[in-house]
């Protein structure tokens, strides 16, 4: 990397193949095309340096789910049926599938960490899959088992509603992560299946004591692909220092969530936030968890986006962000994707 260059980022977790997947979404063709709406597709990654990451498969609850009456005490929808959750998560593989048939060689799903290395060497887009909520997995894990060998490779254990496996989080500000009971029996059969067969866990979204049963049950590092310090903003989908020392000691990492209302000390949802918040964010997480295990997971295309930025053209300006706050380009390269490399090899295996 030439002096004052940006690094290629390799980003923890973006939302583009749900809003791809939407009715005015445009389907994998619009990945293709730089757009104006949401925050990423191929012209405008190649534009800000996006040289690959964790693709995201989030299943949304029916309609007739997300009315007040149909919510649970913690005021989110219901769980989901395992079966239009599974069907939802199998047409938006299929659209990730579609982009990578129809990119020419320009984007190539991933299984392991040698492809990511070839793939961003050459220049061409590294897509890892990830399911956020295991919602469309079986009890008995029969589609744990297909979707690895279709290439899941990082699973979160659940979004925000309950599941089978666990519970989350209602995102709110000034609350706090301690909602609701721990991982399930089946919950903890997951954690133990994933260890086996390779699968990231992403204790996003994880409510506080789902978070430390995992960290009691796992053999892999502890990582958080999209969440943030509580310590600066108090939102109940942050992590608790307690967290970020844990994941500290299991050398695992936490990528910074790109959403102004989850980096803000007064958490207001306010696109006029500027680079400096996110910034202080860095900067804390690097002091507690270290500048080995922090990176970015940026939520592109699930939440508002500072507006300094603006989509995924505006990376470079984070990163000059980063420099003038005195990183260097050693640092800058660990942030940017070579923290990543690291844990995925840790958990993923060679």
């Amino acid at each position: 990397m030439a002096q004052n260059e940006s690094p290629v980022v390799f980003d923890g977790h973006n939302d583009v193949l749900e809003r791809l997947g939407r009715p005015d979404g445009g389907g994998s063709d619009a990945f293709f095309e730089r757009g104006e709406k949401g925050h990423l597709d191929l012209p405008r990654a190649r534009e800000g340096g996006f040289g690959g990451g964790i693709f995201a498969v989030w299943v949304p609850s029916p309609k007739e789910d997300s009315t007040p009456e149909r919510r649970t005490s913690n005021g989110l929808p219901p769980a989901l049926d395992p079966a239009y959750a599974l069907r939802y998560a199998m047409a938006a593989i299929a659209t990730l599938l579609k982009i990578e048939a129809r990119s020419h060689g320009s984007l190539r799903i991933v299984r392991t960490v040698a492809e990511i290395e070839r793939c961003m060497n050459e220049g061409v887009m590294p897509a890892a899959l990830h399911i956020e909520g295991a919602d469309a997995i079986d009890a008995d894990l029969d589609a744990l088992h297909v979707l690895h060998r279709a290439g899941l490779r990082s699973l979160g254990l659940v979004w925000g509603r309950p599941n089978a496996f666990a519970e989350g989080v209602r995102p709110s500000f000034r609350g706090s992560p301690d909602t609701g009971p721990g991982l399930t029996e089946a919950g903890r059969n997951l954690v133990r299946a994933c260890n086996d067969l390779g699968i990231m866990l992403d204790v996003s979204h994880l409510n506080e004591r789902g978070f430390w049963d995992v960290a009691e049950l796992t053999d892999a590092p502890l990582v958080a692909t999209h969440s943030n310090a509580y310590a600066i903003c108090p939102s109940s989908r942050n992590l608790m220092d307690s967290q970020l020392d844990a994941i500290a000691a299991s050398d695992g990492m936490i990528g910074l969530n790109f959403g102004v209302h989850f980096l803000r000390e007064d958490g207001v949802e306010d696109a006029n936030t500027p680079l400096e918040v996110m910034v202080r964010q860095i900067d804390y997480l690097v002091e507690r968890v270290g500048i080995e295990r922090v990176g970015f997971g940026s939520d592109f295309d699930g939440i508002t986006l500072s507006g300094e930025i603006g989509d995924v053209s505006g990376l470079p300006k984070l990163m000059s962000a980063l420099r003038e706050r005195g990183y260097d380009d050693h640092a800058l390269r660990k942030i940017a994707h070579e923290n990543w490399i690291r844990v995925l090899r840790e958990t993923w295996g060679g």
